[in-house]
């Protein structure tokens, strides 16, 4: 590929949105990037990858710092004091890392609010990947079977809202609102190949451009 795309992807819990990144990665000949971003980051900053890891996608919970520092972070030049949540260093972390990455080249980023922190890239496309209730419930179920119905449920509900949190509170923009993306797409109605073709082939129209 000679030209350049960078496809992120924000995704409902259960959706299907990293198997989605896969195939299209695969069609374009492109990398992607999920939890390598984790082990990065946590390497850069001498950080437990352990524990970062928890603090994933977590918003941070220090209402000092929030305080001290507005509702977005990104940006701000500082250097990692003592009492600086593990949550913000890791998001500022990632995203250095995040940067990095898309400055190399074409590449497919799950999550960590990489659409906001690459929203100056040039060719950048933005995905919102959604599902019906039942079919993300489907998916849980058959990717973890020790679960029971109830359980997969709240799973699925506490997973969507530390996401929503997480980019709600790094980006100061709403996590899952139709103008912060370029495509929300269902899963359910189109199947995780179909969505995927859909993606490659937006991403492809991009390149052309």
């Amino acid at each position: 590929m000679n030209k350049k795309i960078i496809i992120t992807i924000a995704r409902q819990y259960g959706s299907g949105g990293r198997e989605i990144g896969e195939l299209v990665a695969k069609a374009l000949g492109i990398p992607l990037y999920d939890k390598e971003l984790i082990t990065e980051a946590a390497t850069r900053g001498s950080l437990d990858e352990k524990v970062t890891k928890l603090a994933d996608e977590s918003a941070a919970n220090s209402l000092l710092y929030t305080l001290a520092m507005g509702s977005n972070v990104l940006g701000t030049t500082m250097h990692f004091g003592y009492k600086m949540p593990l949550n913000d260093k890791l998001f500022i972390l990632q995203s250095e890392v995040i940067k990095e990455y898309a400055h190399e080249g074409s590449c497919v980023i799950i999550g960590r609010c990489a659409d906001y922190v690459l929203r100056d890239e040039e060719k950048l496309l933005r995905i919102f990947v959604y599902g019906d209730l039942d079919h993300r419930e489907a998916r849980v179920a058959e990717r973890h079977p020790e679960l029971k119905p109830g359980q997969i449920i709240d799973v699925i509900s506490k997973t969507d809202k530390r996401r929503s949190s997480y980019y709600n509170f790094y980006t100061g923009n709403k996590w899952g609102k139709f103008d912060n993306y370029d495509i929300a797409i269902n899963s359910s109605t189109l199947g995780i190949e179909g969505a995927a073709k859909i993606i490659a082939a937006c991403a492809s129209k991009l390149i052309e451009e």
